[in-house]
């Protein structure tokens, strides 16, 4: 029986199971590395997040961002946008010096088996472990609007369906959204051949400011201290204090994980988006149907309802995470979760990431709102990582008194048996 199980290899799942291997734990980390970066991300698109901020992290850090620029000579500096594809890149170089061989099979199910759980896969593997940790990443709360679903793909799709929109162009194409995705979707579409409009709720667009330099004065620094999640004094909180963030009212929790830091363009951006895009503000989808070779759009706006013709709707309406959206754990087990949240249901969690269902533990989106909108960015990986494979030592401690059974680590080279050994401490080895 393995000690964890990691489902997903994206920037959170490849940054658990770095510092697992660190603590000495016997592992199986299962996902394709970066799959939602590699294959869910037109060409073309920039890193929003300074370079600084997006780490992924091992324990020794070892492995940044910068270091993989170095060492490649690329540039990572504050202030300049990083493409998405060298990002990408970082992140397939981090799996392969700072994880343990990941291994790409499709989990469909994880349950609870024994005094653990049993993971099951597509291609027919069924894996005993103590604990599994569920980093499945964004994918599977793609959000569409009410009045979008249904429809034919290829009529509607989600931004996060594109990795080329190359074939866009010439095509009449409705963008639907406010936020980044939206902006930069639009601006790669237009900049593709397509013409382009964009349907967006909010009166205004917003576009963040070009970011302060890192080496200022003091009374800058102190009046708007920089952090992983942009300038401010709120941001900085989100940013450092999730452990601070998980110790307020579930409600408060839920308001602030599901309206901090909201839809906004990155200011590099702007001079692309706006001679090229025409926009539709304060505009709300009342409804769509198809129609000849097309879509009808039915809009409400400020001087009345309107309708528009267009060939193709990418909606860039974000992710909606819920338990009820992961059909890979057990129907059962998320009936029973403890759950938190203004907008679904989601895992109510310890400070080690653990859920109610002891030895369950999740990471990433559905844990915004235990802890934070840090846990929406990669940012937010280095304090999960840290604190969740404490949790699950903690767990298996708690399993080793409760079933009085010995911990083993993987069976050296020449050796026949499992060497039982002390179960690793928190402060044990790199994991500390």
């Amino acid at each position: 029986m393995y000690d964890l199980v990691v489902v997903g290899a994206g920037p959170y799942g490849l940054s658990i199971a770095s510092h697992a291997e660190a603590a000495g734990l016997r592992l199986r980390v299962l996902g394709r590395p970066m799959a939602s970066w590699r294959d869910h991300m037109p060409h073309g698109m920039f890193l929003k997040s300074e370079p600084w901020a997006s780490n992924l992290s091992d324990p020794d850090g070892l492995f940044s961002l910068d270091a993989y620029c170095r060492r490649h000579g690329l540039t990572a500096r504050h202030g300049e946008p990083l493409p998405i594809g060298t990002f990408t890149d970082y992140g397939m170089w981090f799996a392969g010096h700072a994880v343990p061989d990941v291994e790409e099979l499709t989990v469909t199910s994880v349950r609870p088996f024994g005094s653990g759980f049993l993971v099951a896969t597509a291609e027919g593997e069924s894996i005993e472990t103590r604990t599994v940790a569920l980093a499945v990443g964004v994918m599977p709360f793609v959000h569409y609007p009410g009045q979008l679903r249904g429809l034919p793909p290829e009529l509607v799709s989600h931004s996060s369906s594109h990795r080329d929109l190359a074939p866009f162009a010439g095509r009449d194409v409705t963008v639907v959204g406010a936020g980044q995705a939206a902006l930069e979707t639009a601006a790669l579409l237009a900049e593709h051949g397509a013409a382009v409009r964009l349907v967006a709720r909010a009166g205004r667009l917003n576009w963040n400011t070009v970011p302060a330099p890192l080496e200022r004065g003091l009374w800058q620094s102190v009046r708007r201290p920089h952090s992983g999640l942009g300038s401010g004094w709120t941001s900085w909180a989100w940013s450092e204090l999730p452990w601070a963030f998980r110790r307020l009212p579930a409600a408060t929790r839920g308001r602030i994980a599901a309206g901090a830091l909201g839809p906004a363009g990155a200011w590099w951006l702007r001079e692309r988006f706006e001679p090229r895009v025409p926009v539709l503000p304060a505009h709300r989808l009342r409804g769509a149907a198809a129609g000849g070779s097309g879509l009808r759009l039915d809009l409400t706006g400020p001087d009345g309802d309107v309708s528009l013709w267009t060939d193709h709707v990418v909606a860039a309406t974000g992710f909606s995470p819920s338990l009820d959206r992961l059909p890979l754990l057990d129907r059962e087990a998320r009936a029973a979760l403890a759950t938190s949240g203004t907008e679904g249901r989601t895992p109510e969690l310890s400070a080690g990431f653990e859920s109610s269902l002891p030895g369950l533990f999740f990471a990433g989106l559905l844990t915004a709102p235990s802890f934070g909108p840090a846990m929406r960015f990669v940012h937010g990986a280095t304090f999960t990582a840290d604190r969740l494979v404490r949790g699950v030592l903690r767990r298996l401690r708690s399993h080793r008194t409760s079933h009085r059974t010995a911990y083993t680590v993987p069976r050296p080279a020449g050796r026949e048996e499992p060497v039982p050994v002390p179960l690793p401490t928190a402060d044990a080895g790199r994991g500390a």
